[in-house]
């Protein structure tokens, strides 16, 4: 469709109270949106929508705003995707209120692939932030989209890991317009995205990222996917909400178990005892998919946890597994502690562990804080 075929749609997305729902209910009626904007009062009104729904439609004044949100469109080299079209995800059609229209940016073919939504808090451990990356990397790998919602926390762990793999590709769901990066620190993850993977939302260019926007665009979230994996999230969260939202889809739902004293592993442990798989690698996602999708994605030879711990372990000389052993993966470890639990000085416990990071078996935390990488 040329720009003129989208202006009623976006039409009816730019009018005032009203919301997916209701205009997926009008235009099931009247068949376009021309022909929303082409019916009398009386038989607008008789779909029991608030008058003052009905008499904005009615005076099409959302038209000339509508003129130019397009106009902004192009600007920004953005794709408009509506609810009949056959690029537009099929399963994200199945929901009781899908978007009429949606904004794009990057590789709309990864919308026709399968497709898995990981979430969690937007403030992790640093357990959370490295199972949501070692998820998302392993499930790129074998031809899963992953998406989220470009948050802070773990949905930029998970959208990095994606990013990582080389087949690997990810979908970003904005909560605000497909023009503004949110959070600002997330702005590499953003570019990044719009190279390899596929930005989208459905809210109108420069919309800021209100808090009644996040609720919203998680209906999205769940409702593209095949599943939701939740890894990190307290008991009343946007990862809870993804969850429940996915539950009424009929979406699988997983959890990664976390430590129970931990306020973070709330969410993900209720769900596992209230019937959600638990998940621990990329297998325990892969196995609940259909056949027909399990089919599709790539074959990837690759060792176990296990077999690659003791490859790595015994390429490590003695000083460098003395410093290794000292770090777990779900607590970090400051320098000062590392120096005195090895025996060694500072200068060669700063050595070893900048050895271990290039070979990427360590990271780094802020404060001069230390932690395993999960193999």
């Amino acid at each position: 469709m040329d720009a003129h075929d989208y202006l009623g749609w976006i039409a009816l997305a730019l009018t005032p109270g009203l919301g997916a729902r209701t205009a997926g209910k009008l235009l099931s009626q009247f068949g376009t949106p021309d022909a929303v904007f082409s019916a009398s009062l009386t038989a607008l009104e008789a779909q029991h929508i608030p008058a003052s729904v009905a008499q904005a439609i009615h005076s099409r004044q959302p038209m000339s705003a509508a003129a130019k949100e397009i106009a902004q469109v192009q600007a920004a080299g953005c794709r408009l995707l509506t609810w009949d079209e056959p690029e537009y995800p099929a399963r994200l059609r199945e929901i009781y209120d899908p978007p009429t229209i949606l904004y794009t940016r990057g590789n709309i073919d990864l919308l026709s692939k399968p497709i898995i939504s990981v979430v969690g808090s937007r403030r992790p451990t640093p357990y959370g932030n490295q199972m949501a990356e070692k998820l998302s990397k392993d499930l790129a790998a074998r031809g899963v989209v992953i998406a989220s919602g470009l948050a802070r926390g773990i949905d930029a762990s998970a959208h990095r890991g994606a990013l990582t793999s080389a087949a690997g590709a990810t979908i970003g769901v904005l909560g605000c317009g497909i023009d503004v990066v949110y959070p600002k620190e997330n702005k590499k993850i953003y570019e990044q995205i719009l190279e390899k993977g596929l930005l989208i939302s459905e809210f109108p260019m420069g919309t800021f990222a209100a808090p009644q926007n996040f609720p919203i665009r998680n209906r999205i979230i769940a409702g593209m996917a095949l599943g939701v994996v939740v890894v990190e999230g307290a008991q009343y969260s946007g990862s809870s909400i993804t969850a429940r939202l996915a539950m009424e889809f009929g979406r699988e739902v997983y959890g990664v178990p976390g430590n129970a004293t931990e306020p973070m592993s709330f969410g993900p442990n209720t769900l596992i005892k209230q019937g959600a798989k638990l998940v621990t690698s990329w297998e325990d996602v892969v196995e609940e998919l259909p056949t027909p999708v399990r089919a599709e994605l790539l074959p990837v030879e690759t060792a176990s946890s296990e077999e690659c711990t003791a490859i790595v372990e015994k390429s490590l000389s003695a000083e460098l597994r003395q410093i290794y052993d000292l770090l777990s993966m779900d607590k970090s470890r400051h320098i000062d502690e590392i120096v005195e639990l090895s025996g060694l000085n500072s200068s060669q416990v700063l050595a070893s562990l900048f050895d271990l990071e290039m070979k990427g078996l360590v990271r780094q935390l802020p404060g001069k804080q230390f932690l395993k990488v999960l193999l």
